[in-house]
């Protein structure tokens, strides 16, 4: 299974076309620029692991990468170890401990986004910039204070777990994936029902769970469930990873960020249907396999 390990503090908050609050670009990064010497670009998309709410509204500030400049030797892309499923943890500082540290500043449309409109293979560019050639150490993504989830039609604030608004998140540099020269990306998967905590008196707490991967590194599962009136929840599952899916209307899904392996595809369904799993399904590096379309039957 998954190694999550949760933070304590505010997460991150998805860029989507639904339900925002738009703001101009904090640093004007054109997507038609490209890095000159002493330069790299850096693309950072944000996706969904879903959860049980109707809604989960984040309100995203600011997106900043600390880059070593003294260290410049790229790590081996194909060394993707086992502790590739991060430590995520929360600070309310910055302190950069030599001259070689430099914090930039990524390109963003600040706003509150629906992250639940991120899942099934959907996702959407959180930061994209030229920075200083060199290491990238960390993400810290800032949060403002418009944070809420909706739970069977009523809202919810969403409250922060320990009072910080920084989520910092320490990444090496074989985790970003070089897809031309000087171009790098890399994916965050935001476990929505992993990181969100209702506690006794009612409230929710954000304590974030999220899983780097890049397309290159890990596979896919895609397929369609029917009917949609079986209301059903998709778990992959194998030893070493498990991740989940909320179909569509339409009944298609899509999980990403699957190491390579054997899995099983667990349907668990409502409404009178009976469940079903399908074993032996393939996953290779980056590629996606296709599950044939499950009927459920009651």
């Amino acid at each position: 299974m998954k190694t999550y390990l949760r933070t304590t503090g505010w997460g991150l908050a998805a860029l989507l076309l639904l339900a925002f609050v738009f703001h101009a670009c904090q640093k004007d990064n054109s997507a038609s620029l490209s890095p000159g010497p002493g330069q790299q670009r850096l693309n950072i998309y944000l996706s969904d692991d879903p959860g049980f709410f109707d809604n989960v509204f984040l309100d995203i500030r600011k997106v900043q990468v600390l880059v070593d400049t003294c260290e410049t030797t790229r790590g081996n892309d194909d060394n993707w170890g086992d502790d590739y499923h991060r430590c995520w943890w929360w600070e309310d500082r910055r302190d950069n401990k030599d001259s070689c540290q430099v914090w930039d500043s990524l390109g963003i449309r600040a706003g509150v986004y629906d992250v639940l409109s991120l899942r099934n293979g959907t996702d959407t560019i959180l930061g994209d910039g030229i920075v200083p050639k060199g290491k990238i150490k960390k993400i810290m993504i800032t949060l403002g204070d418009n944070n809420y989830l909706v739970k069977d039609s009523v809202t919810y604030p969403l409250k922060s777990a320990s009072g910080q608004v920084r989520l910092v998140i320490q990444v090496r540099h074989d985790e970003w994936e070089e897809f031309s020269n000087g171009n790098f990306r890399l994916w965050l998967d935001f476990d929505v029902d992993r990181s969100i905590i209702q506690t006794r008196k009612g409230e929710f707490l954000l304590r974030p769970v999220i899983h780097v991967f890049t397309v290159k590194q890990t596979g896919s599962i895609s397929g369609k469930v029917s009917p949609w009136q079986a209301f059903p929840v998709i778990t992959v599952y194998n030893d070493q990873d498990t991740a989940y899916a909320l179909p569509w209307k339409n009944g298609e899904y899509k999980l990403r960020g699957l190491k390579a392996g054997t899995y099983k595809v667990f349907v668990n369904a409502s409404n009178g249907y009976k469940d079903t799993t399908v074993t032996g399904v393939t996953v290779n590096r980056g590629d996606n396999t296709k599950v044939e379309e499950i009927k459920l039957k009651k």
